[in-house]
């Protein structure tokens, strides 16, 4: 009876052992993620990515190890991202006014933020709340596909949003 005991014992240790060690690692592919936060909000905003230095890639991918190929030609599009795409041009050219003067900020986490308004009316500041709320709501759609396009885990949807907001705040600056 004890000898029983004692090997259950050790097959239960041994057994958590094992499951201690297994970690779960979900992949967030960063380059493609950031690649198609570039393309679409210079989109959005207008503002199209610096093309100087374009000549010189042939010349440097001849001369690098490149991983795949196949990664450049990866584009994020589909209906649902080149209809957000065009809602957000619209909304993007209403919002521009506030955000040059700073009435709205972009946040962190890729939405934008109602900031203080002084001088608006009531009727101004609630149509300044219904524009930013149909920014989120869009920008909220947009990370959701651009996730699930990538073949992104529904949890990192966050993440995509921290990576276009960068994006949002360079494409800001350079208005």
């Amino acid at each position: 009876m004890k000898r029983n005991f004692k090997v259950l014992w050790l097959g239960a240790v041994l057994m958590l052992a094992i499951f201690a060690c297994v970690t779960i690692n979900i992949y967030f592919p960063v380059k493609e993620v950031e690649s198609a936060a570039k393309d679409i909000v210079s989109d959005v905003t207008g503002k199209k990515p610096d093309e100087s230095q374009n000549f010189l890639k042939p010349v440097i991918r001849i001369f690098t190890i490149s991983t795949a190929w196949a990664q450049d030609a990866t584009t994020v599009s589909n209906p649902t991202i080149r209809a957000l795409k065009d809602s957000l041009k619209e909304l993007y050219a209403q919002l521009l006014p506030f955000l040059r003067k700073s009435l709205v900020k972009e946040g962190d986490d890729g939405y934008v933020l109602l900031g203080e308004t002084p001088g608006l009316g009531l009727k101004e500041k609630r149509d300044l709340k219904s524009l930013v709320d149909a920014t989120n709501q869009n920008r909220a759609s947009l990370y959701q596909e651009v996730a699930k396009a990538l073949k992104i885990d529904p949890s990192q949807v966050g993440k995509v949003g921290e990576t276009f907001a960068k994006e949002w705040k360079k494409a800001l600056e350079e208005k």
